[in-house]
């Protein structure tokens, strides 16, 4: 797991509350009636790490500080003596708080005593649960980033005791890489918050049990309740109706993480989201997609809105073609059961690749809020034309032998059918139809079984008009053009590529790097998104996470693609292991003039 660096935690604050429910809002009220005689700093929605903040005084706003974000009342608020957590600056600005004042603001607007936050993880026995979903918990808990008073439940159809998950989950921890002396300490502190309850996820007396043993542990407190669905999709529905009916926090709030897949179409994804909606309100479904919370991505939006060299440029006019690339180097690897099921246009291409697009090519959102970001996402994916199968290449890794060392087909995995048609790599080609955008091509491309694992986003400006140095680059035009490319994983980079002058008497052109290396740049690891993701989800923050609307758009781009697909069994060229992936993936790239960028010598 990557360690999470020395950066600051955001305060958590337990106010925003809510049920389980469409109905939940309609908690009592009558606590708002105090709200007016206090006067506190109160922060928007917007992550704290972020520096712009609003102030608002709670008298001149009782009826609607009353009402929180997730749609019930707060029961009681505590007068907060020291309003000072975060310093302000001159400009009006706020500044990011140290460590200390991270840990000092920790329960900011209430007293920290009164509140605790229980973590179920539904599912705990599984893979995601062991590798991603402890290890974060550990690291936001080793950086004192969860509230004072806390509990992580693992809840699965598994008999395991409290003993057995601890053992289980201190398997899969690591502590930091500047081995701080308390790293064992913090370590047994974190497991001794740790409990197991076995129990079927369609059970509403297992959930009522639940219930009981996290009362327990929250001893009387308000009681926030997060619950993170590492489970099949298609217990999605059973599991929060259950918990809705038994295990739903009764004072605060109630979230729901749900993983990926969300559903196989636009149909399949619809049913989920009414059904899931039954039960819960669509500010508690919190649709995770842990591309959105890795740094490189985060760091998307800053790049271009807070550097003025960039978003000038951002357009039709200075733009050629945009790539956004993902490369594994490994095949299924015995998950081909499930990957068969879906293919890699759902498991990547709708969802991670889609998603960057839509964070790259939105306008500038009215402020950081998340239903502002939100809605220009929305905007971009609107604004697409559905993807046509003339724009689309497929392709499906075969046997390979290279260095005496055989790899396997797709269709070798066991889990897989010998006659499977599910493509193990997809290029597209998308377009988006607004004033900005007109006539660039957004390639996508994505494989497994591939030469090399990376992803990445890599910008390709237009060839200087009239360039006085094209002869000394012969017919390479390519090699004239500037490139930003913004490498997401692994050794995480920002480059642009640009051309100089070699030293010396004679006029000979170089390309060189312009290049930002987060591992030489900054000396602590960067944090693994499951754990930004999670904090995020404690606060009630859903800036990077998915609302339905845009779940909708996203589909209808690519479920008429799907259908025709597996309609017309549209058999995939296939490529061998450890290549670069089907031919036709270059020459759909060159009928729009482009030449993927990560084929190069330099790339």
């Amino acid at each position: 797991m990557a360690a999470l660096s020395s950066t600051h935690c955001r305060s958590y604050s337990p106010l925003q509350s809510s049920s389980f429910g469409p109905s939940s809002s309609s908690s009592s009220s009558s606590s708002s009636s105090n709200l007016g005689h206090f006067q506190r700093v109160s922060v928007s929605s917007v992550p704290k790490r972020f520096l712009a903040a609003k102030v608002y005084s709670l008298q001149s706003q009782t009826k609607s500080v009353a009402r929180m974000q997730d749609g019930a009342v707060a029961s009681t608020i505590t007068p907060i003596e020291n309003e000072t957590p975060f310093k302000k600056l001159k400009d009006g600005l706020l500044s990011v708080p140290s460590p200390d004042e991270c840990k000092d603001a920790v329960g900011f607007g209430i007293n920290e005593n009164d509140s605790t936050v229980s973590i179920t993880v539904v599912g705990a026995s599984g893979d995601l649960a062991k590798k991603k979903i402890f290890p974060a918990l550990f690291a936001l808990y080793y950086e004192d980033c969860l509230p004072k008073h806390f509990t992580v439940c693992g809840y699965a159809r598994s008999k395991m005791t409290d003993a057995e998950l601890r053992n289980m989950v201190s398997k899969t921890l690591t502590c930091r890489i500047d081995k701080r002396e308390n790293c064992s300490e913090k370590m047994e502190q974190f497991l001794r918050r740790c409990f197991y309850h076995s129990g079927q996820y369609d059970s509403q007396e297992n959930f009522a049990e639940l219930d009981k043993k996290l009362k327990e542990h929250e001893g009387g407190r308000v009681s926030n309740r997060l619950f993170y669905l590492s489970i099949p999709p298609n217990i999605f529905i059973d599991a929060v109706r259950c918990a809705s009916s038994s295990a739903s926090s009764g004072n605060g709030w109630t979230r729901v993480i749900v993983e990926k897949p969300f559903g196989r179409d636009s149909e399949s994804s619809a049913a989920l989201t009414k059904g899931l909606k039954q039960y819960l309100k669509e500010d508690q479904i919190f649709r995770i997609d842990h591309y959105l919370g890795k740094e490189l991505v985060e760091n998307l939006s800053v790049l271009r809105f807070s550097n003025l060299i960039f978003e000038p440029l951002w357009s039709r006019q200075y733009i050629r073609n945009v790539q956004l690339i993902f490369s594994e180097d490994f095949g299924t690897e015995g998950r081909g059961g499930y990957f068969d099921n879906y293919g890699i246009i759902r498991d990547i291409m709708q969802n991670h690749l889609l998603q960057i697009l839509a964070l790259f090519a939105m306008e500038t959102p009215v402020s950081l809020d998340a239903e502002d970001i939100r809605n220009e996402k929305v905007k971009v994916l609107r604004s697409m034309r559905p993807l046509q199968l003339e724009n689309v290449v497929t392709g499906q890794y075969k046997s390979h032998t290279k260095g005496g060392v055989t790899y396997p087909a797709y269709t070798d995995d066991k889990t897989v059918p010998k006659d499977s048609l599910t493509p193990t790599f997809a290029a597209a080609a998308l377009f988006i139809d607004n004033a900005r955008w007109d006539g660039v091509p957004f390639l996508m491309k994505a494989g497994k079984a591939l030469h090399t694992k990376r992803a990445e986003i890599r910008v390709q400006f237009r060839h200087v008009p009239g360039n006085l140095y094209n002869r000394n680059f012969g017919t390479d035009l390519d090699r004239a053009t500037n490139e930003l490319v913004i490498r997401v994983q692994p050794d995480e980079a920002i480059y642009l590529k640009i051309n100089n002058k070699v030293p010396g008497l004679g006029m000979r052109l170089d390309r060189s790097n312009l290049n930002l290396h987060y591992a030489a740049r900054y000396s602590k690891e960067i944090p693994d998104a499951y754990e930004r993701l999670l904090l995020d989800a404690v606060e009630g923050e859903r800036r990077l996470f998915i609302r339905s609307d845009e779940l909708d758009a996203a589909w209808s781009l690519f479920t008429p693609l799907l259908k025709e697909l597996e309609e017309k069994k549209i058999i995939p060229e296939y490529y061998p292991h450890g290549s670069r992936g089907p031919v036709g993936a270059h020459y759909l790239a060159a009928r729009y003039k482009v030449r993927w960028g990560d084929v190069g010598v330099d790339q």
